[in-house]
């Protein structure tokens, strides 16, 4: 097994059906559902598509990859997510820098590529370009994009030490891997509406709050910790 898809998911009925099935179309992927809790079948439905199903019940966006990334059998990790925004077409293009040694870890920027009307809220491009900004001062990096769609080799990723359970998981990543050095590359990629009711974070106050602390925490925290 060369790669693990790893899909967190609360509550994702009306996308995860979809977002697996144009994951199946490629061969070869170990495809990993974490299931933290959902009520609405979820669990169930990924299961019949052909994935593995892991429950987690401990809270938190980032315990979720992290127990998938626990899992996986891969030589290659790549996460996104389960609402159908995410375009799975894009994953090869996310792996070929690994696979070439071109980059230590790449990251889908949905800001770098075509973003169609409704796809993505005002707030959240905003919240997206101030986070990346502050981690290109603060890590002089050149960054335009936080997004959860990323590729890591398996072997690397337990090098990064990752404790961050909350939305700010997929930052700790990235400002870790720039403290070590990590050759980090973009892949432009076109973003797509979710599938289906409204987004946990962007798509109320609170969760935009929430990932907005748990994000800019994240940064500031390992900014001036030495390695």
């Amino acid at each position: 097994m060369q790669i693990s898809v790893i899909i967190p998911v609360l509550n994702e009925a009306d996308s995860i059906a979809q977002v697996l099935g144009a994951v199946h179309r490629m061969e070869g992927l170990e495809v990993l559902v974490v299931d933290g809790g959902s009520t609405d079948g979820s669990a169930d439905i990924a299961r019949s598509a052909g994935a593995v199903v892991l429950h987690e019940a401990r809270p938190g966006y980032g315990q979720a990859c992290a127990s998938g990334s626990a899992a996986a059998r891969g030589k290659i990790l790549v996460f996104m997510d389960g609402d159908g925004a995410d375009n799975p077409s894009y994953l090869p293009d996310l792996v070929a820098p690994l696979a070439q040694n071109h980059a230590d870890l790449v990251l889908a920027s949905r800001l770098a590529g075509r973003l169609p009307a409704g796809a993505m809220p005002w707030h959240q491009r905003a919240g997206n370009r101030l986070a990346a900004g502050c981690i290109n001062l603060l890590y002089h990096q050149s960054l335009t994009d936080l997004g959860p769609f990323r590729a890591v080799r398996r072997d690397d990723i337990d090098k990064l030490n990752m404790s961050e359970m909350t939305y700010g998981w997929p930052v700790e990543m990235m400002v870790k891997a720039a403290r070590l050095g990590w050759r980090m590359v973009e892949v432009p990629v076109d973003y797509r509406p979710r599938l289906g009711g409204k987004s946990k974070i962007s798509g109320t106050l609170r969760g935009s709050l929430l990932a907005a602390y748990f994000i800019l925490r994240t940064i500031a925290r390992y900014s001036g910790k030495p390695l």
